[in-house]
């Protein structure tokens, strides 16, 4: 807004009107917002069951499998091990964090040092995550149809892709029923197998110790080779980000629930990598055990060999060990891109809804995330998975190293506010504690990643994004103060740490969540989502203001715009 144009505060304006889709929370699943206590019938149990229902994944198989013979047996297995233990202590705060405040992690990330627009841009990298990550578990689906079904590959993954949108329509409420009804299937189906190999080749242990691949150490440790894996691995940093999407709908946490509450999001949250890493492993050794059993090395990555080997060698018939591999294929990627497609259409929602100053509805975004996803498919990304991830990894890691640094090192030290403030009207649009230690490491990493500082700095890239991520965050927040967290104070609705801390010290029958209606689209919403808006002259959800694009963010150039 140019200084010279007039203000006016308090002119009517015209209600907004969302579409049906918008209006149905079911649907919406409070794709843009603060997920309100109303909202959050699930027991930290059930909302725990289905966060880690989504690491059903098989990618990890392939990754294990993948690293193994690009690195050999020490190589990959010290990488998966440090990798694991990274995502892992990286993954606490931001679960912490999100559980508390019952955001997503474009909402975590605005209002931790990266500021209302600054965020946009990690919306896109999340979002990236998402489409990749679904397009290599579809791929991994189709692999099953083409095996099973003789169905072309292009049409696989076309079958992949539909089938996962009706599934994802209805969000959190059919997602939380499906991983329930189908986690001790899987689970089974998946260990299973393994003692089925074990107990058939006794020699299939050792040769895990000893496979070499197509490693240039063989099955030694080469420091090159295990940087260059763990940043396969640590492309997986940004699963985190899914886990938070179901954490969000964890109840308060109060005197009564404290244990289950920190087990549950500790064990959903960063816990994810534990069975994670346990998979990557048995990638690894189902790879060089099959290659042992006459599959081509060029396919031994592939989940559907490792699994149609191993129920081989309990049963004899064909139909029968190649359908039940088959259906465990199909169950897991069912299980992982449901997730995938639901994460994938909540960034994109936040993305645009900055970009355009319109929402449409997370369904539009959810068939936009699983259209992206089948287009890398039908370009073959799964035969590219190891660059893939490598390249994506430089970045991933450099966001959540500068958001891990402001949840851990800024907000005690009190350079960053000791809450997470997310809602447009009290934030700058950049942060540069943030925004600029991610743009700074992400590039210097990426440099390194191609080769430009010599070989020692192309391997371990990832560690150098982590790095400079995490230590630019506190000396860029020192050097400014802490001055671009917060644009103006919110002094007429009380932040969400107050309205919180309530509820922990009152118990579960706190009542602090009474409804304030928005004056722009008039549906009542509870105290955190809402702010004051002096260009509509009275409270506004969250939501409206991100999408009201005449307002010009008046309310941070007017003095005293927190009065009504």
């Amino acid at each position: 807004m140019s200084q010279n144009e007039p203000i006016t505060v308090g002119t009517p304006k015209s209600r907004r009107k969302y579409n049906t889709w918008v209006n149905n929370e079911i649907l919406e699943d409070y794709s843009l917002r603060y997920a309100p206590r109303s909202f959050r019938r699930w027991s930290e149990y059930t909302v725990a069951n289905a966060a880690l229902g989504g690491i059903s994944y098989l990618a990890d198989f392939a990754i294990g499998g993948s690293i193994a013979i690009s690195s050999g047996f020490s190589n990959s297995f010290w990488a998966i091990f440090v990798s694991a233990l990274i995502i892992f202590v990286t993954g606490i705060p931001i679960a912490y964090y999100a559980s508390k405040y019952n955001i997503d992690m474009d909402l975590l990330t605005r209002g931790a040092g990266f500021g209302y627009i600054g965020s946009t841009i990690t919306s896109l990298v999340y979002a990236s995550f998402c489409f990749i990550f679904f397009a290599l578990e579809g791929s991994i689906m189709a692999q099953a149809f083409e095996l099973y079904f003789h169905i072309p590959l292009w049409i696989g993954y076309l079958l992949a892709s539909l089938i996962i949108i009706p599934l994802v329509l209805f969000g959190m409420t059919l997602l939380a029923q499906l991983q329930v009804w189908t986690q001790p299937i899987w689970l089974t189906m998946m260990i299973a197998p393994f003692f089925f190999v074990l107990a058939k080749d006794s020699q299939s242990w050792s040769n895990w110790l000893h496979f070499s691949g197509k490693s240039p150490s063989g099955a030694g440790f080469d420091w090159l080779l295990f940087g260059t894996s763990c940043g396969v691995v640590l492309s997986l940093i940004a699963q985190i980000g899914e886990q938070v999407d179901y954490l969000r709908f964890m109840p308060e946490e109060t005197p009564r629930n404290r244990t289950s509450w920190w087990l549950a999001v500790i064990l959903a949250g960063p816990g994810w990598v534990i069975l994670g890493a346990f998979k990557q492993w048995g990638g690894a050794f189902f790879t060089s055990w099959t290659v042992t059993q006459g599959v081509d090395i060029a396919k031994a990555n592939e989940p559907i060999q490792m699994y149609v080997k191993a129920f081989a060698t309990v049963f004899s018939n064909p139909a029968v060990y190649l359908a039940l591999a088959t259906f465990f294929v199909v169950l897991s990627q069912i299980k992982i891109n449901v997730t995938n497609a639901y994460s994938g259409s909540l960034s994109w929602s936040n993305f645009f809804s900055r970009l355009t100053h319109a929402h449409p509805g997370r369904v539009v975004w959810l068939i936009f995330n699983v259209g992206i996803a089948l287009t890398l498919m039908e370009f073959q990304v799964f035969d590219a998975l190891l660059w893939v991830l490598g390249f994506y990894s430089n970045v991933a890691i450099a966001w959540v190293g500068a958001l891990v640094a402001d949840l851990v090192v800024n907000k005690p030290l009190g350079i960053s506010p000791s809450y997470i403030e997310f809602k447009r009207a009290h934030l700058y649009n950049f942060n540069p504690v943030g925004f600029g230690s991610m743009v700074i490491a992400s590039i210097v990493s990426v440099i390194a990643f191609f080769g430009l500082l010599g070989p020692a700095a192309q391997a371990f890239s990832t560690f150098i994004a982590l790095g400079l991520g995490f230590i630019l965050s506190p000396i860029i927040a020192v050097i400014t103060k802490g001055k671009y967290y917060i644009a103006r104070q919110d002094l007429h609705f009380r932040d969400a740490t107050a309205a919180r801390e309530d509820i922990h010290s009152a118990g579960e029958g706190a009542d602090d969540y009474s409804t304030v209606t928005c004056t722009v689209c008039e549906l009542a919403y509870e105290k955190p989502d809402m702010a004051f808006c002096p260009y509509h002259n009275g409270p506004i959800c969250s939501l409206c203001c991100s999408l009201d694009a005449g307002c010009h963010d008046m309310c941070k150039a007017i003095p005293n715009a927190n009065q009504v």
